[in-house]
């Protein structure tokens, strides 16, 4: 049987386009690298929302692919887009404060592309919300 060959995003070989299959990898990477961040209570607290928002920014996606309206879809991910805005904040926070890591910087950059590929996919489909 021939396997689909993935989609990958412009200039990375190891992002798949698909949104839902990027913020699925993204939330899986985040529970990965809380896993080895110390354990003090500052760190713990930061890294706890961190997995939460970052987990939330799949989940919403999945809820808006499965939307029964086109606004529905454009709230859902709204709501994808401020989660990624959280979970950089949150990965910011852990690198500020003594747990600075390629991983923690690589997942701040990653959030920031979220937010930006969301807002255009928001726009985008306001704007044709509003054409019609």
């Amino acid at each position: 049987m021939n396997e689909q060959k993935k989609r990958m995003a412009p200039g990375k070989e190891d992002v798949p386009y698909d949104i839902r299959e990027r913020t699925f990898l993204f939330g899986v990477r985040v529970i990965k690298w809380v896993r080895v961040l110390p354990q003090d209570m500052g760190t713990h607290i930061a890294a706890r929302q961190l997995a939460r928002s970052a987990t939330s920014i799949g989940a919403n996606v999945e809820e808006a692919d499965g939307a029964d309206t086109q606004k529905d879809k454009v709230y859902k991910w709204a709501l994808s887009r401020k989660e990624a805005r959280e979970a950089r904040y949150w990965a910011r926070i852990i690198c500020a404060s003594g747990s600075d890591s390629d991983e923690g910087r690589s997942l701040i950059q990653e959030s920031s592309e979220l937010v930006n590929i969301l807002s255009s996919l928001i726009a985008k489909n306001k704007q044709s919300l509003n054409s019609k």
